[in-house]
């Protein structure tokens, strides 16, 4: 099978790779559409430690099952394959199984490839009606829908129910989106890149600016830098929620001090539940998160490409999705 594989910092190629095989309680699944996500930047950059070169990267992907007896179904992947057994697994915290895998780091391959294998419980039957380019964005709006259901339920019911978003890209417009969903009809995005903020203010029905001010009960920071950081502890309304999703950077930026007066609670988030997944995806199914329609489309063959176009900020779009089979 064709895959794109990182061979090295800011180096991919697109070339045969072994195909992949079904073990046992898995479907082998035909990719149709994987989305880039940061993560996989992070890697190509050298920045991921946990994603050696050579790897296949790609975890945000939306196919067919070939063989068995779902064949022909069309699926959405959650990409987190856990034990199913720890504390942590059978509380409904998957997220935190001690023994959590996810494919594009080892020991499991990605899914920028034409094929994957997948257990059953890690997919998500979707609707002959829904797009693969829609339903393979479940991933990454399942983060965000993770981090706007904790903030939410940290939230203090006297505030005001609004929120800052800090960062445009497509974990930022997710969680945009998802607070929406939830009820919070009050979001800035917060997007620097002057291209991009203008795209979601023309593309994506949401409200974006260059540099956000003022006070909010809610801040989600989707970007994970010393400076969002900073940003995110300075505009954090006194008794709000921060809700930490971005990875961009290890350490710096937060004011402890006035997060400590202020008693601004502060919420790592990482991933999501298997409950979640389905959730996320039943919300993209239904048409609750919009139409999701700000993606750009790319052949796999062409991820390089696509990757430096990324690097250099050359893309307005939040996500771009690869086809393996253009």
């Amino acid at each position: 099978m064709k895959a794109l594989v990182y061979d090295g910092v800011e180096t991919l190629g697109f070339r045969d790779v072994p195909d992949a095989i079904a073990q046992d309680g898995e479907h082998l699944i035909k990719v149709e559409a994987v989305g880039i996500c940061g993560s996989d930047m992070h890697a190509y950059l050298g920045h991921d430690a946990r994603r050696p070169a050579p790897l296949i990267l790609g975890h945000e992907a939306a196919g067919v099952i070939v063989g068995g007896p779902l064949d022909g179904k069309r699926v959405t992947v959650n990409p987190l394959v856990t034990c199913r057994s720890c504390a942590a697994c059978t509380s409904g915290r998957e997220n935190l199984c001690p023994e959590r895998q996810i494919i594009s780091m080892p020991p499991r391959e990605g899914a920028f490839a034409q094929y994957i294998a997948m257990p059953e419980s890690n997919l998500v039957e979707m609707p002959d009606d829904v797009p693969m380019a829609k339903a393979a964005l479940a991933e990454p709006l399942a983060v965000s829908w993770h981090a706007v259901r904790l903030a939410l339920g940290a939230l203090d019911d006297a505030l005001e129910r609004r929120a800052l978003v800090i960062g445009g890209g497509a974990i930022g417009l997710a969680a945009a989106l998802a607070l929406r969903a939830m009820g919070i009809d009050d979001v800035i995005i917060s997007e620097p890149n002057e291209m991009r903020c203008a795209f979601l203010n023309d593309a994506c029905d949401v409200t974006a600016v260059s540099l956000a001010s003022g006070q909010y009960p809610i801040v989600i920071d989707a970007v994970g830098y010393a400076a969002t950081r900073a940003t995110a502890s300075e505009l954090a309304l006194p008794g709000g929620v921060i809700a930490h999703v971005g990875l961009g950077e290890d350490a710096g930026g937060l004011d402890v001090r006035r997060m400590t007066l202020q008693e601004i609670t502060f919420i790592g988030t990482y991933a999501y539940t298997a409950q979640d997944f389905r959730d996320t995806a039943q919300a993209i199914f239904d048409g609750r998160l919009g139409p999701l329609n700000w993606t750009e489309a790319r052949p796999l063959a062409d991820g390089f490409a696509a990757f430096q176009d990324l690097r250099s900020g050359r893309v307005a779009a939040p996500k771009i999705v690869l086809d393996p089979w253009t």
